[in-house]
């Protein structure tokens, strides 16, 4: 398992590495807009902050243009790219052109069938909107559990995103995701719980350690 924060803001990416159990960044065109650099900046700077794996999202809707921006972001990232590619006819076909040299990610799946079509076209990853799959379809874990049960016995994992809280995370993963990506705030809540809080001011009252 995995766990990525999902961000372009090079202030929250910063505060996301610091924690030293984030395994790398994703973005998404959406993310990048908001970042006050450009695009090629950011991405620079992203892989600067991660010694893991930056998703880059793919904007061109056609096979050639998938082409020719995969391999522009693979040149500016280098190693650490991953190529999130659209669910789309023209997109897994550029997946399965890309994925023997460049890792690739199908993102927006909303079927099953869609998970075994970028398994079969290469993919590393299957990408789930969770929460938003939940407001379109009615149950995006539901998604997840079909998805797991078809990639079973294939080397394509299922990394979630869209996911809005703890208990969402954690219901994902139970449903059969591999990997979580999670935006900063719902990852500094992942790590408290206010009676851990308790136990340790209790502790802290009640003890003795070396230093005190």
């Amino acid at each position: 398992m995995a766990i990525y924060v999902d961000t372009a803001i090079i202030a929250d990416a910063t505060e996301a590495s610091k924690f030293g159990w984030i395994a790398g960044i994703t973005t998404n065109p959406t993310l990048l807009a908001k970042s006050e650099l450009s695009p090629q900046e950011t991405l620079k700077q992203l892989a600067q902050l991660t010694s893991g794996e930056l998703y880059y999202q793919l904007m061109a809707s056609d096979f050639d243009g998938m082409v020719a921006e995969g391999k522009a972001a693979f040149e500016a990232i280098g190693r650490q790219t991953v190529l999130k590619i659209p669910a789309t006819a023209a997109g897994f076909q550029a997946v399965a052109y890309l994925s023997g040299e460049i890792p690739c990610a199908v993102t927006a799946i909303y079927s099953a069938a869609q998970a075994v079509v970028a398994a079969e076209a290469g993919a590393k990853y299957a990408i789930a909107y969770v929460n938003r799959a939940t407001r379109l379809l009615g149950d995006g874990f539901a998604l997840v559990r079909d998805m797991a049960n078809v990639l079973q016995r294939t080397n394509t994992e299922i990394l979630a995103a869209s996911i809005k809280s703890p208990e969402e995370a954690v219901q994902t993963l139970l449903a059969g995701a591999h990997h979580l990506t999670l935006p900063l705030d719902v990852l500094q809540a992942m790590a408290v719980h206010k009676l851990s809080q308790q136990t340790v001011d209790e502790f802290a009252q009640n003890g003795r350690g070396i230093f005190t």
